[in-house]
């Protein structure tokens, strides 16, 4: 374990110093420590690195919104330790950097292991729907309801003390930080990219994952030119934990014959392959069909020369009142309306939703008062909405329809209070 500046990851190492290195990546709410059955069976061939995610495990609490970014921690801090080559195995979000590494950094990684995976997980409304619930109640919520995600029915009652573990885990994570992974995951989407990931990868799926169960598995399988499927009998979604021997095993098979070895300028080989070991458990690779490279949008000249703002429109109309709302929008428009949806999503949103000189928390204050001004409550509801995605908390949206009242009228506000009162109750309830 090190001290962790806020560029870096909390981590540690076991096995011997001159092993090839095995990465072990986490999921949301979990620490290091979901490997732990893993390990001993694991440094026998590999110097296994685990890390932690920000904010988790009593890890610093510096939260990064994105993939990218945790991606880029994790590899300033292996620059510092001098690791440049490396397997890796990650769960979920921990899997979702696996890819991220495989996209945008293939010379680092010598083959893979994608477990409880997806190339989009859920929706970026299912994410931010969280972050809203975690905002607002803590962690509590989540963390009761961890062991339905993560576990099996079976499992959960014959193991009460790793379901007491799992409830512990998340509880004490820090809140921004699962709110930041949350955004991470929201945005994560490489549907689009699999075909461009170039090392041997295992895809590891428990068959009663409801989270990212085997048709997730078997979409990045089809996607990802070099994949083998292994679907592991009786485990929900924390495989590595319900189903430590069988996932072990697989990955000792997949990272002994799948591991593809470096070689320096003087044609040696910079890593050892660990030896070869006769194939388990995983099903044989499908036949695949790479997906095809998409062409990036030819962006038409706007004014004075600028890129239209309707694509930055319609990226920030979506990330702020969220997928389901403007899908229905856009829906509804009709040869009438169409013209009109193209407005706003242009110029509200791309024009000055989008400029840099307020955060969003801002915008949304001052939207909220302007449509209490003028009794636009259908707009105040999903700008309500709006607000606790942009990270307003209920007492805050309270203090701005406070304000409101003072300026634009008591029955003005009490309309609004009537609306906004409706809306957090219906966001922010956990679903049991």
């Amino acid at each position: 374990m090190s001290e962790t500046p806020s560029n870096t990851l909390q981590y540690r190492f076991d096995g011997p110093e001159e092993a090839p290195v095995l990465i072990l990546g986490p999921s949301l709410g979990t620490t290091w420590h979901m490997w732990d059955r893993q390990v001993p069976e694991l440094m026998k061939q590999w110097r296994v690195f685990r890390f932690d995610l920000p904010g988790h495990g009593g890890a610093p609490a510096y939260p990064a919104g994105s993939v990218a970014e945790l991606t880029a921690r994790l590899l300033t801090t292996l620059d510092g330790l001098g690791v440049h080559r490396f397997g890796y195995a990650g769960c979920a979000l921990g899997g979702a950097i696996g890819v991220e590494l495989a996209l945008r950094h293939p010379e680092r990684l010598a083959s893979l292991a994608l477990i409880a995976a997806s190339p989009r997980f859920g929706t970026a409304d299912e994410f931010r729907q969280r972050g809203v619930i975690v905002r607002t109640n803590g962690l509590d919520p989540i963390a009761r309801t961890a062991p339905d995600r993560w576990f099996t029915a079976g499992f959960a009652a014959a193991q009460p003390a790793i379901t007491e573990w799992a409830v512990q885990m998340v509880r004490t994570t820090d809140p921004g930080c699962y709110i930041a992974d949350c955004e991470a995951l929201a945005t994560f989407d490489v549907r689009h990219e699999l075909g461009r990931v170039g090392v041997p990868t295992l895809v590891l799926v428990g068959s009663e994952d409801q989270v990212t169960g085997p048709a997730e598995a078997r979409t990045m399988v089809a996607g990802i030119p070099d994949a083998r499927l292994a679907v592991v009998p009786g485990a929900s979604h924390l495989v590595p934990v319900e189903q430590p021997a069988a996932v072990t095993d697989l990955l000792v098979t997949h990272f002994s014959t799948a591991w593809q070895p470096a070689f320096d300028a003087t044609g040696q080989m910079a890593i050892a392959a660990a030896p070869v070991k006769p194939a388990l458990a995983a099903t044989p690779p499908p036949q695949v069909t790479p997906v095809a490279e998409i062409a990036p949008p030819v962006v038409e000249p706007w004014a004075n020369g600028r890129p239209d703002p309707y694509d930055a429109g319609i990226k920030v109309r979506r990330e702020v009142l969220g997928d389901a709302h403007v899908d229905r929008a856009l829906a509804q428009a009709d040869d009438f309306s169409a013209d009109f949806q193209e407005l706003i999503t242009r110029y509200a949103w791309g024009e000055i939703w989008n400029r840099p000189g307020l955060d969003r928390r801002t915008r949304s204050c001052i939207t909220l008062t302007a449509l209490v001004a003028g009794g636009h409550l259908d707009e105040l509801a999903f700008h309500v909405r709006a607000a606790l995605r942009n990270g307003l908390t209920p007492a805050e949206i309270k203090e701005v329809l406070l304000q409101a009242a003072v300026y634009c009228g008591v029955p003005a506000a009490n309309s609004a209070f009537k609306v906004a009162q409706q809306v957090i109750r219906e966001e922010t309830t956990p679903h049991e």
